[in-house]
């Protein structure tokens, strides 16, 4: 057994895309920040990914989607980035996203879809992928 460190690295990197240098990371998060919160990497290395996302139960995939809805009813736009880069690396496609953030509509609101979905087509131009268009429902 790796320690809480190992392991969540391991399974941060699952997350982690190095194809392009303007990709939000974790590891880029934790160098920015090292010069007045040295040990928060360490912290989301070894409690989020060692313990939490290292559990049995769900996969990479869900996990992300999870998370980015979590991220969407808080509003909070630059982590929101970060995992639906981390989604896209753990094989979410951008209309998984896509479709994840809308099904929010009802419990969160427009206003923080309208911006999430912003935050999407941002990381979705970063990282050369797009949604492929579907036919919108019929009542």
């Amino acid at each position: 057994m790796t320690n809480r460190y190992e392991q969540g690295m391991n399974k941060l990197m699952e997350y982690t895309t190095s194809d392009s240098e303007d990709v939000s990371t974790h590891l880029k998060i934790g160098d920015e920040l090292s010069d007045i919160a040295p040990d928060i990497s360490k912290y989301i290395i070894e409690f989020a990914y060692g313990e939490i996302y290292s559990r049995n139960g769900l996969s990479n995939q869900q996990r992300a989607l999870i998370t980015i809805s979590s991220l969407v009813t808080q509003g909070t736009e630059p982590q929101l980035e970060l995992h639906i880069n981390t989604g896209l690396t753990a094989g979410l496609s951008p209309e998984e996203i896509v479709e994840s953030i809308t099904q929010l509509i009802p419990y969160t609101g427009f206003p923080r879809v309208l911006n999430a979905l912003k935050v999407a087509k941002k990381v979705f131009a970063i990282r050369n992928v797009s949604v492929e268009k579907a036919e919108m429902a019929q009542a």
